[in-house]
């Protein structure tokens, strides 16, 4: 066994290969600061298709991100083949900070968070007016996960041939949301995507609704040149449609410079994530009287100080109601 004295020469000390390669370790990142620009359109079992200028470029996560992950919507870093060609893979090195999110659990008891969208504009709740019948609750956690993301709330109804519509927008109209009614010979004329064009023009809307409501129908009709397969069947059973968009998708509104992201079809909108506190900043009437809340104040407890804010004349009574309505579907289930 050889052994070191005081005076020891470099060349002497032998050196240990690192075994995965021969490059000394360092927690030493690149910077990437030659990296392109993207936004993911959509993902699929690790591969993210991405847009990079005027070119769809397919990438993967680079390992230096750990279990950080890009969703549909997000702007990343990319470096690597941007050509886009085929057979070709890019690395996607940073994940920019987000705008908004849209995120859900499966259920109201699972800790897992998952963001379903990034950096959109608005969330469009699709529901139909019959066949499926809609759902309140539901359409309740929609606009209570938007709000708390962010997002800006729009409800799209539809097959209004086969019930009104005015019961059921008489309990958001307290709300201020805007909205848009069509019906099934309205969206094969063309004229219910015009209307709901209006409401696009220039953002980024991700569309959201449970299966056989006309989601994707719509899209499809807004979005023309990309045709997806829609939800033909409902179950006279269930009340159910069958999911066929497996997956967010985002794609250009022609000739309106936004964008529309279709999501999978829901039956359940989990809100375990939600903080009720980021919930009173979509009613900015009501904000100011939280201030004499006690801490960690629900909004909806004896202590509260917006009953008193209210009755002393300085919001509608309908909003905190809207407002307490809104937060208590995270105590109910969706079929209630």
């Amino acid at each position: 066994m050889r052994r070191y004295g005081k005076h020891t020469d470099e060349d002497d000390i032998r050196s240990r290969p690192n075994r995965k390669g021969n490059r000394p370790r360092t927690h030493i990142r690149p910077k990437h600061e030659d990296a392109a620009e993207g936004l993911v359109l959509t993902v699929d079992r690790g591969r993210l298709t991405c847009l990079v200028d005027d070119r769809v470029v397919l990438a993967m996560k680079a390992r230096e991100l750990g279990r950080k992950a890009a969703v549909v919507g997000d702007r990343v870093a990319i470096v690597g083949d941007l050509s886009g060609k085929k057979d070709t893979l890019a690395r996607i090195v940073r994940i920019e900070e987000r705008t908004s999110v849209l995120r859900r659990t499966a259920d109201d008891d699972d800790p897992y968070e998952r963001v379903v969208v990034a950096n959109a504009d608005q969330l469009a709740v699709v529901t139909a007016l019959a066949d499926p019948e809609p759902r309140p609750r539901l359409i309740d956690r929609c606009l209570v996960a938007a709000y708390d993301g962010g997002l800006e709330p729009l409800l799209v109804l539809t097959k209004s041939d086969l019930a009104p519509a005015g019961k059921l927008l008489e309990l958001y109209g307290d709300l201020d949301i805007p909205y848009v009614v069509t019906s099934r010979a309205e969206l094969e004329s063309g004229e219910a995507a015009d209307r709901v064009r209006e409401q696009l023009d220039g953002r980024i809307t991700a569309f959201v609704g449970h299966s056989g409501v006309g989601k994707t129908t719509l899209v499809n009709a807004l979005v023309p040149e990309e045709r997806r397969r829609t939800t033909g069947h409902v179950n006279a059973v269930t009340g159910r449609g069958r999911h066929t968009t497996t997956s967010a998708l985002a794609l250009p509104l022609a000739g309106a410079g936004g964008w529309v992201i279709d999501t999978p079809g829901v039956r359940s909108f989990g809100l375990a994530h939600v903080d009720p506190s980021r919930v009173i900043h979509a009613f900015p009437d009501l904000e100011p009287g939280t201030e004499g809340c006690p801490r960690a104040c629900s909004h909806d407890e004896p202590d509260c100080a917006l009953d008193a804010w209210v009755s002393e004349g300085h919001a509608d009574p309908a909003r905190l109601y809207s407002l307490r309505r809104l937060l208590a579907t995270r105590e109910r289930t969706e079929g209630d």
